[in-house]
C-alpha cells in the first residue's frame, strides 16, 4: 500500500477500495494449528536454506520494544517509512517523534513509496535515488535491515506515464527485456547487500478475475509471465544474497477467492518454470468493513479457507512475509475503547495464525502511527473519525493493537535462526 494523509505518494490498492491520488514534490505515486499446517510446514522447508535448530529464548519483558520481543522468537518486526525533511510532520525518520517509534520497535524498514519507478526513475534514461538513499542510510545508522519495495509494480495504472507511452521500436521484446533488466540491475547493484529482501514484483494479479494484468511491458514481451519471470531471474543474477518476494494483497476476507486462486496459479507457474521466487509477500491490510456482532465468529468463518491457501503456498516450498500489516476499522463503532478492543482482538487472531507458520520470518506494519496512516486519506470512515489501524495513535501513544502485537510475537513458536 502506499499513501499517507499528509502528502505521501498516492496509492490505489484494490477494486473494492476504489482509487485515490496525492502528490509529493510534484510526483504522482500510488501508495495482508492443524494437521494440514504441520504437514505443509514440513513440505515448505527450503532444502537450500541452511538453518540452525531453534534454541530456548528468555521470556521478554512486557515493556520491551516489538523488535526485541520478535528477536527472542527469531523473527524480525518492522515498518514502512517515508522520506521527509527535518521536522516534517510525516511518517518519516526526519520527524523526531516518529523516528523514536521506529528506533524503539523496528528491526527492519521498507520505503513507503521512495523505491517505486515513479519515484526513482523519472524517465527512461534517468534515475534519482536521493530519497531512497536517505532511508537506507538512516536504517544502516540505526542497525536496521532494509526491504526493497518494489522492483516492478506490474500494473499500468501505476506505471510512470513515460513507461505506458514507451516506444519499444522494431524489436519490442528485446527492448522491453533491456529496459526492465536495466532498472533491476541499477537498483540492486547500487544497494548491494544493504537490502536483504526485495518485493521483486508487486500486485500482478487482477483480483476480479485472477488473471495476470497486462501492461506495455507484457504486450512488448508477449505475455505477463515473460515479464515476471525476467524480473525474478534478473534480480537473482544481480542480488544473489537477497530474498526474492512476490507481493500481493489477496486477503482472508470473503470475496477474495478469485484473487487467492490467481496468486496460487502464479506461484505454481513460477515453480513449474524454475523461476527463482523465495517467498510470498502477504500485505495483510485486514478489514472489519461491516458491523459484526462477534469478532471470534468472524475469525472462525475466515480462518479455514485462509489457512488452506497458506498451506498450499508453503507446500510449494515458498516462505512467507507479512509486508504491510494494518487494520481497516470502518465496520467498528466510533467509540474509541470499543473500536480499539475490536481492532486488537481481530488483529491478534490473524497474527497468531500467521505466526504459527515457521516459514514466516519478517512481519512489517504499514506505518507505526494513525497520524500518518494511508487509510485516513484512502479509506476514511463515514463518521469522520480517524482510523485506528496502527500500533500507536495520532499522539504516538501505544494502543491495544500494539499490546496485541507484542503478545502475539511473544507467544509465537520459536523458529530456526535466520542465516542470511
Amino acid at each position: 500500500m502506499d499513501q499517507d494523509s499528509t502528502g505521501s505518494l498516492p496509492y490505489s490498492r484494490r477494486r473494492a477500495l476504489g482509487t485515490g491520488a496525492l502528490l509529493l514534490a510534484g510526483v504522482a505515486l500510488p501508495a495482508c494449528g492443524s494437521a494440514g499446517q504441520a504437514a505443509s510446514a514440513q513440505a515448505g522447508a527450503d532444502p537450500q536454506q541452511p538453518v540452525a535448530a531453534p534454541t530456548p529464548s528468555p521470556t521478554p519483558e512486557p515493556s520491551a520494544g516489538l523488535q526485541a520481543i520478535a528477536r527472542t522468537r527469531n523473527l524480525t518486526f518492522g515498518s514502512c517509512v517515508a522520506w521527509g525533511t527535518a521536522g516534517a510532520d510525516r511518517g518519516s525518520f526526519a520527524n523526531p517523534a516518529y523516528a523514536a517509534l521506529l528506533e524503539r520497535d523496528c528491526g527492519i524498514l521498507v520505503p513507503e513509496n521512495e523505491m517505486k519507478w515513479q519515484a526513482i526513475r523519472p524517465s527512461a534514461d534517468r534515475f534519482d535515488f536521493t530519497r531512497f538513499d536517505a532511508i537506507v542510510d538512516f536504517a544502516r545508522a540505526k542497525n536496521m535491515a532494509v526491504r526493497g519495495h518494489t522492483l516492478l509494480w506490474h500494473y499500468d495504472k501505476w506505471f510512470p506515464a513515460w513507461l505506458n507511452d514507451y516506444d519499444y521500436g522494431s524489436s519490442p521484446r528485446a527492448e522491453a527485456e533491456r529496459l526492465l533488466a536495466t532498472h533491476i540491475r541499477t537498483v540492486t547493484e547500487r544497494y548491494e547487500t544493504r537490502i536483504r529482501s526485495y518485493d521483486v514484483v508487486n500486485e500482478a494479479v487482477d483480483p476480479a478475475t485472477g488473471a495476470l494484468r497486462q501492461t506495455s511491458l507484457s504486450r512488448a514481451m508477449g505475455s505477463a509471465e515473460a515479464v515476471l519471470d525476467h524480473a525474478f531471474r534478473t534480480a537473482r543474477t544481480h542480488a544473489p544474497h537477497a530474498e526474492l518476494v512476490y507481493n500481493d494483497y489477496m486477503s482472508w476476507e470473503a470475496g477474495n477467492e478469485q484473487h487467492r486462486a490467481g496468486v496460487l496459479r502464479l506461484l505454481q507457474g513460477f515453480k513449474a518454470r524454475g523461476v527463482p521466487v523465495d517467498a510470498l509477500g502477504i500485505q495483510s491490510h485486514i478489514a472489519l468493513l461491516n458491523p459484526t456482532p462477534s469478532v471470534p465468529q468472524l475469525v472462525a468463518q475466515l480462518s479455514p479457507a485462509w489457512r488452506q491457501f497458506l498451506d498450499q503456498v508453503v507446500a510449494l516450498g515458498y516462505r512467507l512475509v507479512v509486508t504491510e500489516f494494518d487494520v481497516r476499522d470502518k465496520g467498528l463503532p466510533a467509540a474509541v475503547p470499543a473500536r480499539d478492543a475490536g481492532v486488537a482482538e481481530f488483529a491478534r487472531a490473524y497474527v497468531d495464525l500467521m505466526l504459527s507458520y515457521p516459514q514466516l520470518g519478517d512481519f512489517l506494519v504499514w506505518g507505526m502511527s494513525d497520524r500518518y496512516s494511508w487509510l485516513r486519506g484512502f479509506e476514511p470512515r463515514a463518521d469522520g473519525e480517524i482510523t485506528r489501524g496502527c500500533p500507536y495513535d495520532i499522539d504516538f501513544q501505544p494502543k491495544p493493537l500494539r499490546a496485541a502485537l507484542a503478545a502475539a510475537l511473544a507467544a509465537a513458536p520459536a523458529r530456526p535462526a535466520r542465516t542470511a
